[in-house]
């Protein structure tokens, strides 16, 4: 064999052998146990980062691990390809977006093979071709007819420059990203689809996700938000309207002091039509946010309607204002505002000088005497709160003085008793929950509900890079499904940024008999809520999934960012039993483990100009001096000699300009370097911090590796076990299978970083063999464990030297190493001796040899016995298998 490693070669061989041979297709086999691994597919942006190499080796590694332990593996590759930024790109450059997300698909899906990634990519798909899409489009209109698909009016973000909806993250200091125009809140008719029926099942499922992360399990239980709570309705003075609120505190209820609408609300237009002043605040509302969000760092604003609400209970007038902190398309546009427990709502009601009233109390202050007064403080916790407010203590307890309340969680928060409530005084807010529930439904004025922050799915987008959504709008003003489908989205289209071009052309939205074409396009997320089932049937022109999903599908292992917690793993859950209720799948959840892998970080560098702009440069290209303890002493930029500043340790961004590129990488050390370093590095589930001489200590291994093996062939060719082994081949073995038994545990906890130290463990034990028969048979089987190990992390080296020691022709049909419990019998173990807690011996003793044996074995030392001297031995701690501490004084 070659005595040089050679990445470039090697690599190439190995890839042209798994091509050739079509290694990684999958095929449905009900007779094995199936293995489907996926990674998150990627945006084709153009190239690679390190956050994807690190992402796709990780599932790379499970997938190939499974595969050696004889599994049916399916690990599959396609491209998320439809969205915002691909429009942008072709806005910039010039060209239709379909023909940039091509020629990035083909640069992306080259860089992939040179990484050696295990994908059969007869699954390939990309969810902009019109045989992906159709499917969701037909799954759309099967949601119509359900009444799970259903069009309504909705608030967004408008750009009156660029005629287009803007994303929250697309509004910048209240103003369009690319037009700078100011960004308007506006009514448009949008498509939405029912997730909110699906929303106490997708909660209830939670709970069995046990291959899950509790992390995302808690962020999916928080956005699903389930409450229970009371629905009740305030009377309109003078009128026979209701103006209905929902709230989790019905015990605060006899402390609303006034009510709070949504700019939007037809209470607050109306108003509004005779009040100049009421007009131009709802004006300004419709400049601001429309995110929770930003609504949550607003400042809180409002404006009287001069229109009372009549409370339910005691049928007192209650002011309402228009506020821009509540939301129309969030609940019923209206709150109840008790500001003597709500902190929003108490800054809200001093802003506009609103009385306060206390209605809770401590639930131990229930049956002693209390008493009503005033408390002026100038801060509580972290906000200050100038003036007075009213409050309550016990009569002749200081410990109970409201002066002692020095918490927002007590001053505002707290559950207990309830004061000053009429009727209900006296009762515990649990009580008062189920007692005035009764009190309003009996009166018919309200009732218990369960509520749910989560809102129905809006899937509308006014842009043209998107799957159109299939519904004909009728002369008449009706709505119906597109019956021919695929509706394609027309190709060869230019973008300049001004609206979605799909407005502008009728020949797309002009049909027969005055009938129009919906122009709106699906959130990108629709398709990939359900790719990973496409997947399992991509070929089939006959329908969404065919019968291979049923046998792939729960995904066994899915890899990808834990910023995909909740919206893409949601939606992807929720698309799921729709595919369920549709009979496609038979499963009830799409994943049934997830893997949430770390960010590549990095040291950033910058400077700020005279305007305060920063400025930041590459890692690369700054010299750091550090002191003898590895701290930073100063950063140069080499161009210049020139100080720069240390940004900190950040996720690679093009923004911070910290990252590395992948493909520089890969052409200088190879694949099997990056992808090692990349495990080696840290767990898998924490983050990645960049350093450029670990990259090359992963090299300077696999040359190591390389240049054993090649030094060694001669002597494994026919190499065997003999019956008994010398010590020194007896040591090593033990070594060996003990590193591999710890191997066998770590790839099933997914710890590939302890892994690959363990096949470095192994490397250094191997070279210590010296050139006897019983060495010779230990070294054969060392190198055939070793590389069964490596292979799912450097599956080129290991693949070559497979062949070229005469292992087999193939190491992913190798079959798993298994370990050799005999092997890690010893019949002696080495115990270090301590005096006084300092290492003074070794000893060698039987290893099943007694407490007293041990401790005799011990004092006999010689070096031991030096440095008791003439101390009296105080008592002797053992710590089995390990030291033996001599106390002596």
């Amino acid at each position: 064999m070659q005595s040089d490693y050679d990445p470039r070669r090697i690599e190439a061989a190995a890839q042209a052998y798994w091509e050739e041979n079509r290694s990684f297709k999958a095929v449905e086999d009900p007779s094995r146990d199936k293995f489907y691994c996926l990674s998150m597919f990627p945006y084709p942006s153009g190239r690679l980062h390190m956050g994807h190499v690190r992402n796709y080796t990780i599932g790379d590694v499970i997938a190939r691990y499974q595969r050696m332990l004889g599994k049916n593996v399916l690990q599959p590759m396609g491209w998320d390809a439809f969205g915002l930024p691909a429009e942008n790109a072709a806005i910039k450059h010039g060209v239709p977006p379909s023909q940039w997300t091509r020629s990035n698909v083909d640069y992306m899906k080259t860089q992939l093979k040179q990484l050696g990634f295990g994908y059969d990519w007869d699954r390939e798909l990309a969810t902009c071709d019109p045989d992906y899409y159709r499917w969701e489009q037909w799954l759309f209109t099967r949601l119509m007819e359900k009444g799970l698909a259903y069009q309504a009016t909705a608030t967004v973000n408008w750009d009156p420059v660029d005629q287009t909806v803007l994303a929250n993250e697309q509004v910048i200091d209240g103003k369009g990203w690319r037009s700078g125009a100011r960004v308007e809140k506006k009514e448009i008719q949008q498509w939405f689809v029912r997730i909110t029926d699906y929303a106490q099942e997708l909660l209830d499922a939670i709970d069995g996700l046990d291959g899950w992360p509790e992390q995302v399990r808690t962020m999916q239980r928080n956005w699903i938000g389930r409450s229970e709570g009371v629905y009740m309705e305030f009377g309109i003075q003078g009128s026979d309207e209701k103006l209905g609120i929902y709230t989790t505190r019905p015990d605060t209820v006899m402390g609303v002091t006034y009510m709070a609408v949504a700019a939007e609300h037809p209470l607050a237009r109306r108003a509004a039509e005779s009040n100049t002043e009421l007009a131009a605040f709802i004006e300004e509302c419709r400049q601001g946010g429309i995110s929770e969000a930003e609504i949550e760092t607003m400042e809180k604003k409002g404006h009287p309607l001069d229109i009372d609400a009549i409370h339910p209970i005691t049928d007192e007038p209650v002011p309402i204002f228009a506020a821009n902190f509540v939301l129309m398309g969030y609940g019923t546009g209206a709150v109840m505002s008790v500001p003597a427990h709500d902190e929003r709502d108490y800054y809200f009601a001093r802003k506009y000088d609103i009385p306060i009233k206390p209605v809770i109390v401590p639930a131990e202050w229930k049956d002693r005497k209390l008493y009503e007064g005033t408390v002026t403080r100038t801060a509580v916790g972290a906000d200050p709160l100038v003036g007075s407010y009213p409050a309550i203590g016990v009569e002749g307890d200081p410990s109970c003085d409201p002066l002692q309340w020095d918490t927002w969680e007590e001053r505002f928060e707290q559950k207990g008793a309830l004061y000053n409530s009429g009727p209900f005084t006296g009762l515990t807010s649990a009580e008062a929950f189920d007692t005035i529930a009764d009190w309003l439904s009996e009166r018919r004025k309200g009732e218990k509900r369960v509520n749910f922050r989560l809102r129905d799915w809006g899937v509308s987008r006014q842009r043209y890079w998107g799957c159109p959504i299939p519904v004909v709008h009728t002369a008449d003003g009706g709505v119906r499904p597109e019956t021919d489908l695929p509706v394609r989205l027309p190709a060869d289209v230019v973008v300049d940024g001004s609206g979605s071009p799909l407005k502008k052309m009728p020949s797309f939205s002009d049909l027969a008999n005055g009938e129009i074409r919906e122009t709106d396009t699906f959130d990108t997320f629709v398709e990939s809520s359900w790719y990973y089932a496409r997947y399992c049937s991509s070929d089939c022109d006959t329908a969404m999934l065919d019968e291979r999903a049923r046998y792939w599908l729960p995904v066994d292992q899915y890899v990808g960012g834990i910023e995909h917690a909740v919206l893409h793993l949601l939606y992807a859950r929720f698309f799921h039993k729709l595919m369920r209720d549709e009979g496609l799948v038979d499963c009830d959840e799409p994943f049934a483990r997830l893997l949430t892998q770390g960010m590549v970080v990095a040291e950033t560098y910058l400077r700020e100009d005279a305007e305060g702009r920063k400025h930041w440069f590459n890692p690369a290209d700054v010299e750091v001096t550090r002191d003898e303890k590895g701290r930073m002493v100063k950063a140069v930029l080499e161009e210049d000699g020139q100080p720069v500043t240390f940004g900190g340790i950040e996720k690679m961004s093009k923004s911070k300009n910290n990252g590395v590129d992948p493909q520089t990488l890969t052409n200088r050390y190879g694949a099997d370097t990056v992808r090692l370093y990349t495990m080696f590095t840290s767990p898998p589930d924490q983050s990645l911090e960049w350093n450029d001489e670990g990259v090359e200590g992963a090299s300077r291994f696999l040359k190591k590796l390389w240049s054993l093996a090649s030094a060694k062939a001669d002597e494994v060719a026919d190499a065997s076990m003999p019956d008994e082994l010398d010590e020194g081949s007896a040591s090593v073995r033990r070594e060996l299978h003990g590193v591999l038994k710890k191997a066998l545990f770590d790839y099933e906890r997914q710890q590939f970083n302890t892994v690959a130290s363990g096949c470095m463990i192994m490397v250094n034990a191997l070279q210590r063999l010296d050139a006897s028969t019983g060495s010779r048979g230990v070294l054969r089987e060392g190198l055939s464990i070793l590389l069964r190990l490596l292979a799912p992390i450097a599956p080129h080296i290991t693949h070559q030297l497979w062949r070229d020691l005469g292992f087999g022709e193939d190491i992913l049909d190798a079959g798993w190493p298994s370990v050799d419990e005999s092997a890690l019998r010893q019949d002696n173990i080495e115990l270090v001796v301590q005096v006084n807690g300092k290492v003074r011996g070794k000893i060698q003793v039987p290893a099943d040899a007694e407490r007293e044996a041990i401790e005799q074995a011990a004092l006999a030392n010689e070096n031991v016995r030096k440095f008791i001297g003439a101390a009296q031995v105080r008592k002797i701690i053992l710590v089995p298998r390990k030291l033996v501490n001599v106390v002596a004084r």
